[in-house]
């Protein structure tokens, strides 16, 4: 069974961003807040989703590369990069759609 016939989530999202810039995440890599990431609970490391703004149709791919949200109401940390194409930076959170994809070049909206 392909990730993408695994996962399809809703629920908030939130950003995180210059605190954690520089960090380890879980995959041992160094958070870069301008870099197209997440983090989620649950998902391999590393996976790939395509998170959707509910809100405004705004859609972005993301390497997840870390564990998080540690808030129980969560269902991903976004980079700040993302936040800001998905339109989550100002008002910090945003209700969003999560579908995990095959690979990173999956561009074709499902």
């Amino acid at each position: 069974m392909r990730i993408d016939q695994l996962l399809v989530e809703r629920g908030l999202a939130s950003w995180y961003g210059r605190k954690f810039h520089g960090r380890r995440t879980a995959s041992g890599e160094l958070y870069n807040m301008y870099a197209m990431t997440a983090a989620h609970p649950t998902l391999p490391i590393p996976s790939y989703v395509r998170v959707t703004n509910l809100a405004n149709g705004r859609s972005v791919v993301l390497k997840v590369n870390d564990r998080g949200p540690f808030k129980h109401n969560r269902v991903i940390d976004l980079s700040y990069a993302a936040a800001l194409k998905l339109d989550v930076v100002a008002k910090g959170t945003a209700f969003v759609e999560i579908r995990a994809i095959d690979r990173p070049d999956a561009t074709i909206p499902r």
